[in-house]
């Protein structure tokens, strides 16, 4: 595209962008947005969150397009800021999955550890929560395996249920709990941080 003869080159609708001409942007976009896009999405396998990296790499195009570098060829400079947008995404997910297993292992486990503690209670509004969504017999369950100890013969036996009834509830209660932090993920990665914040200060 930056070579052709008869045809505008990319390094032209670049001069033009840096002039702030929303034309010259919006055929740079259609340049480049689907190598953009499969890039993204080959690296995230999410079409919502592929599309939220294209949408933040042109953006961060069109914000600095007064201070851009010299540029020998865009395809590589809007694949470098793809590429690093991209690599943020994988962190912030790698992160938020690490602070799930963390408060899953809050839910079966007692810990000892000051932080670990802090970091249950900061976390156990949102378990709360998700145990609202439950059925009763399944919050019954799960509250005596987890929170009171009691293996499935026990609780069949309080609760008057087969083992296999206890094991298939308690495994239902699991589940949905576990998809419930996923969804709320966010919002753990930020009752995290706070709780690290006290600990320092």
């Amino acid at each position: 595209m930056e070579g052709l003869p008869g045809m505008i080159t990319d390094l032209d609708l670049l001069k033009q962008l840096q002039a702030g001409d929303e034309p010259a942007f919006k055929a740079l976009y259609a340049r480049h947005s689907r190598r953009v896009l499969a890039f993204a999405y080959h690296m995230t396998h999410s079409a919502i969150d592929a599309e939220d990296i294209l949408q933040e790499t042109f953006l961060r195009l069109w914000t600095g397009r007064e201070q851009l570098p010299e540029i020998a060829h865009v395809g590589n400079y809007l694949f470098t800021i793809a590429r690093n947008k991209t690599l943020d995404h994988l962190r912030k997910v790698a992160l938020q999955h690490r602070l799930i297993d963390q408060v899953w292992a809050n839910i079966s486990e007692t810990s000892n550890d000051l932080e670990l503690q802090l970091e249950a209670r900061e976390s156990n509004a949102l378990i709360q929560q998700a145990l609202t969504q439950l059925t009763p017999q399944q919050q019954t369950v799960f509250r005596l395996s987890r929170q009171q100890g009691l293996n499935h013969e026990e609780i069949a036996a309080q609760l008057r249920l087969s083992k296999s009834r206890v094991k298939n509830l308690l495994v239902e209660a699991l589940k949905h709990i576990r998809t419930y932090l996923s969804q709320h993920a966010v919002s753990l990665a930020i009752l995290f941080e706070i709780t690290h914040r006290h600990l320092i200060f």
